[in-house]
């Protein structure tokens, strides 16, 4: 789409597609009317109250029918609809009310449609079950996925010396596999928050006292039939709210997000000073162009453009997380607007995800540099020998390596020379040289 507004939409429009189910304009309509329908049918299949036809079986089927079915021309009448009525969820509720009109068994219960119900009742719910169904079948496995391509890196890869960089500087040696696998772990942990994460729901009416529902029936427990009704939506019931959802839940899942975000804002860095160092190169794809001046260029593209993205994606989630939390008194309207671009937040998200996938498939080891880099830097051997030399009571260990080595420039064999002077058994000796 040349002309969108946002690039999203457009240039990254085919790598975003999967979350449109979600969280799109579309999807928020369904899922108003899956809640909608849901809460009519709870109330149907409620002994107490006797005003309710019965739903038998067949209108049931046909009542899920109407989500099964929903199509982009109904979301299209939905909003026709709010046109009129210039509030979204009145709209879902009279495109809910025309359709069953179409079923004689159902008219005379239509009033039970919204029954009790404040906006937000359904707009909370609607969206819990939209991140939750996101969560299970884009944002995880995508995740997931990542982890475990940089899990077998990390194993490719563990044996392989490379010289160490702490404030820039030449340090004592790791291994690359050991460096990938840091990330492995710091991701892992989020994986398990965020596996663990659940949606909470607010349900009971304008303010959450469930104030008309006991006007109209004072003898049932709305309390807890409210509560098993956001159960078996798969959300975690609040105990208290105002009218409102506090949005705890999605402030706890930005700051999972953002974690996430930063971590691989981290390892995108680190991969970036890899490639400039030579100790990673990057395999060249036949048509690609690295400089439209420079001919020669294999820039690190993949781990650029997903640091942008990350970043993006982390200030609209930090936003959700200080702003969704905040409204004034039994609520303002200020969250609406905000939570209509989760969606987005997630779109640059998983955008940096693709970036990061694609870069790390491009990634090869470049045994001529790492070695190339170990052997300018003998001086990185020394934290090993002061440690040995303290283990056997060498006095003024440490002194003794710093005055050879700190800020001199050596040779492997001057280190050697240096080891065979000291007062060690020589199997140590053997063992303290290249």
């Amino acid at each position: 789409m040349l002309s969108a507004l946002s690039p999203l939409d457009g240039r990254y429009e085919k790598k975003v597609e999967a979350l449109r189910p979600f969280f799109s304009e579309e999807a928020l309509i369904s899922s108003r009317l899956l809640v909608e329908i849901e809460w009519f049918l709870a109330l149907a299949g409620n002994p107490d109250i006797k005003e309710i036809k019965r739903v038998s079986k067949k209108d049931e089927n046909k009542l899920l029918n109407i989500i099964e079915k929903f199509s982009t021309k109904d979301a299209e009448e939905v909003k026709r609809i709010e046109k009129k009525t210039n509030h979204d969820v009145k709209a879902v509720e009279y495109f809910l009310k025309a359709k069953m009109q179409k079923i004689p068994s159902l008219r005379k219960n239509l009033e039970f449609v919204h029954f009790g119900l404040t906006s937000e009742d359904v707009n909370n719910l609607a969206y819990g079950i939209l991140i939750h169904e996101a969560l299970k079948e884009v944002i995880r496995p995508q995740f997931r996925s990542l982890i475990a391509k940089l899990n077998s890196l990390a194993k490719r890869w563990k044996k392989v010396e490379m010289l160490s960089l702490t404030h820039g500087q030449p340090a004592t040696p790791t291994t690359v596999g050991k460096e990938v696998m840091v990330f492995v772990d710091r991701l892992n942990r989020q994986m398990q928050w965020l596996k663990e994460f659940k949606m909470q729901g607010k349900f009971g009416g304008a303010v959450g006292n469930y104030s008309a529902h006991k006007a109209a029936y004072p003898k049932i427990k709305w309390e807890v039939f409210g509560k098993k009704f956001v159960r078996s939506l798969g959300m975690l019931p609040l105990k208290h709210s105002t009218q409102i959802n506090p949005h705890d839940d999605l402030a706890e899942l930005s700051h999972i997000i953002m974690q996430i975000n930063t971590i691989l804002i981290d390892f995108s860095r680190d991969a970036w000073s890899y490639i400039s160092r030579g100790v990673f190169k990057q395999k060249i794809i036949p048509g690609e162009v690295g400089s439209s001046t420079m001919p020669h260029k294999v820039n690190p593209i993949d781990f650029e453009n997903a640091e942008g993205n990350l970043g993006l994606s982390n200030t609209l989630f930090q936003h959700f997380a200080d702003k969704l939390p905040i409204s004034r008194l039994q609520r303002d309207l200020t969250d609406s607007t905000v939570q209509r671009n989760i969606g987005v937040a997630f779109g640059y998200h998983t955008l940096a995800l693709d970036s990061l996938t694609k870069g790390i498939g491009k990634l090869a080891l470049n045994p001529v540099a790492i070695k190339s880099e170990l052997e300018a830097h003998p001086e990185v051997r020394a934290e090993a020998i002061q440690t040995v030399l303290r283990k056997h009571g060498v006095e003024g260990a440490y002194e003794k390596l710093k005055k050879l080595t700190r800020g001199e420039s050596l040779t492997h064999d001057q280190i050697d020379d240096f080891i065979d002077d000291l007062d060690l058994p020589a199997k140590k000796k053997a063992q303290l040289k290249r």
